[in-house]
């Protein structure tokens, strides 16, 4: 009797098991392998700035997102979307506690910031990484909404990114002979930035040339004032990163009043403009992108590609 009853329970179970919805699941192959994802997860942790703005471009709100690099704690064009998501950490310093408090179904992530903690990520929840950061926020939009099982939704954003930036070369005309100077002040730093960044990467599909010295596929150099002559160019754009101690305001204020920069032809001619470090340069995402072109538009004034 007693056997029976194990047997009776015994397939109780398994016909439970085969009258349960199957787990859905698909594989998304990535920066640190391949890795069983749902079709449709519902809370997602993104560890990356740039991968935040892609989900919110499909219309997903995360649980839990890194800090954003300057802000408390978003950047301003991101921060009503963002009102109540959790902070877990930097995209250099992770909070592991606060992602596994949240019981997430999804974490996304980037090998170049979290490759070290890859197997701690993966034991909270199915974690995808993209390779690496610089001029590849594209590439990595399209690999986080798929993994988001927003995949279509990615792709016809970056279209209509595509086929924005190819209106606002239209529009721009001749002005896409100018070759275009990136420099970047930080605490105690000052670069020049090259192709294989987040700005360089865009103004190169828009059209524009680079002086021959910043046409390297390279990320940046850090430089000192003796290489000042090397952001001239027939318009400069510059952003300082200032992360509210004074250290990046400090270094532009000390490198603009220098005679070399004052004897920039740039300077001189009043094309050298300072804009936003987080939509420049920081953010690295899709809505910064967009915003991006918004000063592009306005500095050539040119008509709205909206």
């Amino acid at each position: 009797m007693t056997i029976l009853r194990h047997g009776l329970a015994a397939l109780a179970v398994v016909a439970a098991l085969l009258s349960a919805p199957a787990t859905l699941a698909r594989e998304i192959t990535h920066a640190m392998g391949v890795t069983d994802v749902p079709d449709d997860p519902q809370r997602i942790v993104i560890l990356t700035n740039e991968g935040t703005e892609a989900l919110l471009a499909v219309g997903i709100t995360p649980v839990g997102a890194v800090r954003s690099w300057t802000g408390d704690p978003w950047y301003s064009h991101i921060a009503d979307e963002m009102a109540d998501v959790t902070v877990v950490g930097e995209e250099s310093a992770v909070n592991l506690e606060a992602i596994a408090a949240l019981q997430p179904d999804l974490i996304i992530g980037n090998k170049t910031r979290q490759e070290k903690i890859y197997e701690q990520l993966s034991a909270i929840a199915p974690t995808v990484m993209a390779e690496r950061l610089r001029g590849d926020w594209k590439i990595n939009m399209a690999l986080y909404t798929d993994a988001a099982g927003k995949g279509e939704e990615g792709q016809a954003a970056l279209d209509a990114f595509a086929a924005r930036e190819a209106k606002l070369a239209e529009e721009l005309g001749d002005a896409l002979n100018e070759e275009i100077s990136l420099v970047r002040f930080g605490s105690a730093m000052t670069r020049i930035y090259y192709l294989d960044t987040f700005a360089g990467l865009i103004l190169g599909e828009i059209g524009f040339a680079r002086p021959a010295i910043q046409n390297k596929q390279e990320f940046a150099d850090d430089v000192g004032k003796e290489r000042i002559p090397d952001f001239e160019g027939d318009r400069m754009f510059y952003f300082t990163y200032e992360t509210g101690d004074g250290g990046g305001d400090a270094q532009e204020a000390e490198w603009t009043v220098d005679p070399l920069w004052q004897s920039l032809e740039v300077v001189k001619a009043g094309k050298a403009h300072q804009v936003d470090d987080a939509v420049w340069n920081t953010a690295g995402g899709y809505i910064a992108a967009n915003l991006l072109l918004d000063d592009i538009e306005k500095i050539y004034s040119v008509a709205s590609t909206r």
